[in-house]
């Protein structure tokens, strides 16, 4: 590098902080800036540029996640720190630019250097700490073209900030760790065995939960509501679907709760200012949460209370144009959407769009199931929800008793002999369950008339699978139950409908608790233990419905499939007649109708 009168090119490290040893996960960036001192004092210094200034805030962001990242590791590291305000660093030639984060400027002698040119004013970097100048401890060293110099002094650096080494940053041994209170002789309380610590908390957590279980089974069935002394499952089928419709409304807004819309911080995008307020929280997802329910309970009130809704000229209209309706509502809705997008959130905003629509396929669908379920009639809601919470109470307690080798990752408490024992559990639980709860005909009727309750008189044709039949034995099996009871014992009696209790059974232990493995699975990616605080030892509504999803789902396909008889019945005709005659259609068919039963000796006015 030539030689220039009155100046000479100098190298800096962007601080002197950079020359700290920290180990951050993170290679410091080496920003190498050469700088010249102006021909004389005279000259005014220029103004920085555009770029230069955005270099520099980089930088300090940069030196900032450094210093966090320093103080964070050694937090952990419980190692008090060695200050180092005078060490000394051996000098060493120039080297080239490369991976080594430290940059040590030696000390030079005036007398030392009187070959070299006149030494200039080390340029000024501002600190990320407190933003007042800094300046290096010492003017960089001579460029390798220049004429060699004598021996120097070992170069003298002056840091405010403690140097955290490789030997400071480990741990000390157990055995000379001693903290302060030790040191000066006060007596330290022994501490509890982890062992015993570990007992007790899980002591305190089962008796919780128990006690929250019963609280909630008891409320269910046998609860206090005003005016009443009896629970959920005993008023009828009106508050069972209220009860199910709140569930589903306290779970969906704990999920979509999970989806916070923030705005990414970037300097090359326009942000525009909304406010503090976030559109979607309390505004569209709750609009399409009630479209959707709108939709779905509307098909369930049509297809299961046709002889009222197409009998009143009020609720044609909307019976005939239900779905026309519901999409509008829904277009609506999306309208606003899409009114709705604002700059520097527009990714948020699609993200938060499918989120809402994958809960209301996960949540409000499934508990329109559930609900269905409750219509066909109250065995097919209450038996399958409780062969789910039997699993999971069964799977608890012999996991607590027995549980050993770990089942799945996700979640590290289930064992293998819990999710076994509460396989065998539940299919005992189940087929006992079922046939005691089938003998009732408010349990098994569907239901044709939402002001029913357990007092009410219910009568209606069953369905074939709780019909009690024979099953004749083979004969040497026979003989030998009769030699063995001392009567004759020749039949077995049984429902078809214990059959599919075991298949249902089967079902709540084996397969519907990947619905609790999913949400664990949930919970991770969101570093969270519970998704509410609302059930005190079992967390939100969300976690005690996760299961409850599923096994809905399997109960409504399954009945619908194999069970569900097709039968014509008045609601049935009465629509076909409704929507697909014409007046005068309607008119001749009861004229029809009025002669046909006179010839049956029925008298019509």
């Amino acid at each position: 590098m030539s030689r220039i009168a009155g100046a000479r090119s100098v190298v800096a490290s962007k601080t002197t902080f950079d020359a700290l040893p920290v180990d951050s996960g993170e290679e410091s960036e080496e920003d190498v800036v050469v700088v010249s001192s102006p021909e004389s004092s005279t000259q005014q210094e220029l103004k920085p540029s555009k770029s230069a200034i955005k270099r520099a805030q980089k930088l300090a962001r940069i030196e900032k996640r450094q210093q966090q990242k320093a103080l964070a590791k050694a937090q952990r590291a419980h190692t008090p720190e060695t200050p180092a305000e005078h060490s000394d660093v051996p000098s060493s030639p120039p080297v080239a630019v490369s991976n080594i984060s430290e940059d040590i400027v030696p000390n030079i002698p005036p007398d030392q250097g009187a070959q070299q040119s006149l030494d200039i004013p080390p340029p000024v970097v501002n600190s990320p700490a407190n933003g007042a100048p800094v300046k290096p401890a010492a003017p960089s060293p001579p460029t390798p073209t220049t004429k060699s110099l004598p021996q120097a002094e070992p170069p003298v650096i002056h840091l405010s900030t403690p140097l955290l080494t490789a030997d400071a940053a480990k741990p000390e041994p157990k055995s000379m760790q001693k903290s302060a209170m030790e040191q000066a002789g006060v007596p330290q309380p022994k501490a509890i065995p982890s062992q015993d610590a570990e007992k007790a908390k899980r002591r305190q957590s089962f008796i919780t939960r128990t006690l929250w279980t019963f609280i909630m089974i008891g409320g269910f069935i046998t609860g206090h509501l005003p005016n009443t002394s009896a629970g959920f499952l005993l008023l009828g089928h009106t508050y069972m679907i209220l009860l199910v419709m709140l569930c589903q409304t306290l779970v969906y807004r704990e999920v979509t709760a999970l989806f916070s819309l923030k705005s990414t911080k970037s300097d090359l995008y326009d942000v525009e200012d909304m406010g503090g307020k976030d559109p979607w929280s309390k505004t569209l997802n709750w609009y399409f949460f009630a479209v959707t329910n709108y939709f779905l309970y509307g098909e369930s009130i049509i297809y299961y209370f046709k002889h009222v809704v197409f009998a009143d000229a009020q609720l044609l209209p909307f019976a005939t144009n239900h779905r026309m309706i519901s999409f509008i509502l829904y277009t609506i809705g999306f309208m606003g959407f899409v009114m709705s997008l604002k700059k520097g959130y527009l990714k948020q905003q699609f993200g938060l769009f499918c989120w809402v629509h994958m809960s209301l396929l996960l949540i409000v669908v499934s508990s329109h199931f559930i609900v269905n379920n409750i219509l066909e009639g109250l065995i097919w809601f209450w038996v399958p929800a409780s062969l789910v919470i039997c699993n999971d109470v069964f799977a608890y307690i012999w996991g607590i008793t027995l549980g050993r080798t770990p089942l799945i990752k996700l979640s590290p408490k289930k064992t293998v002999e819990g999710f076994v024992g509460a396989i065998w559990t539940t299919l005992i639980f189940g087929v006992l369950w079922g046939t005691y709860f089938m003998r009732f005909d408010y349990m098994i009727c569907p239901v044709h008339d939402l002001g029913v309750s357990a007092w009410s008189s219910t009568q209606c044709s069953p369905n074939p699978v709780f019909v009690w039949k024979e099953w004749e034995l083979w004969k040497p099996v026979a003989a030998f139950l009769s030699t063995l009871l001392g009567h004759t014992v020749s039949t077995i009696s049984y429902a078809p409908y214990q059959y599919h209790l075991l298949l249902l059974s089967f079902f709540a232990s084996l397969v519907a608790p990947f619905g609790g493995f999913f949400a664990s699975g949930f919970k991770r990616a969101f570093n969270i233990k519970d998704f509410g605080h609302s059930i005190p030892g079992h967390g939100g509504m969300t976690d005690r419905m996760d299961c409850q999803f599923l096994m809905g789902v399997f109960t409504y396909v399954y009945y619908s499939s194999l069970i569900r008889e097709h039968r014509v019945t008045v609601g049935g005709v009465l629509q076909t007649i409704v929507s697909g005659l014409t007046l005068e259609q309607q008119l001749e068919l009861i004229a029809d109708l009025k002669r046909y039963l006179g010839t049956q000796g029925v008298k019509v006015l």
